[in-house]
């Protein structure tokens, strides 16, 4: 198990098959999609299917979604990190985007700003990357807000399979001089 970041109350390590029961809590919520299209999964194999392409995502990129695990308690409490993007997206393709999703029980605690922190420290640090974006529904205020916290800068609204969302950008030196 490879562990990429840590903060002060998380671990940001790989996602790995044995988290099937916290994703497949997290993915069934229709609450926790409720910005994502509204396509909560329905069943065990279709995490594991998920899951299955985030380790692909290792191996063929690098670098994909992490999950996030309480020091203290070991528990899966979501996922955060970087993805590579390969399609084309607001007119933008090969980049990487900064996302996450958390079970709704721990939502409004700060997790997101931690470990989007840590997760972009990866990326500007460990990978040396130029960039990194992040995109939300437009009405997804904690994400939005998620996203502004950890430094990136609204750019532009966009429609994203017929829904607006918001494109931020971060680069490496705006990461470092963020206050």
């Amino acid at each position: 198990m490879k562990i990429f970041a840590e903060t002060e109350r998380f671990i940001l390590r790989e996602i790995l098959p044995t988290d099937v029961e916290g994703f497949f809590e997290m993915d069934s919520d229709p609450e926790v999609h409720r910005y994502l299209g509204n396509k909560p999964v329905k069943s065990r194999a279709q995490v594991v299917e998920i899951i299955e392409f985030i380790r692909q995502q290792y191996i063929d990129h690098g670098i994909g979604r992490w999950a996030i695990v309480d020091k203290e308690n070991k528990d899966f409490i979501g996922w955060m990190g970087l993805k590579f993007i390969t399609e084309l997206t607001n007119n933008h393709k090969y980049y990487y985007d900064l996302g996450y999703r958390l079970l709704r029980k721990y939502w409004g605690k700060g997790i997101a700003t931690e470990t989007a922190l840590a997760s972009l420290n990866y990326a500007f640090r460990e990978m040396k990357l130029d960039e990194v974006i992040g995109i939300a529904d437009y009405e997804n205020v904690a994400s939005n807000n998620v996203l502004k916290k950890a430094g990136l800068k609204f750019i532009e609204g966009f429609d994203y399979e017929g829904t607006p969302h918001n494109w931020y950008r971060i680069d490496n030196i705006e990461f470092k001089n963020r206050k």
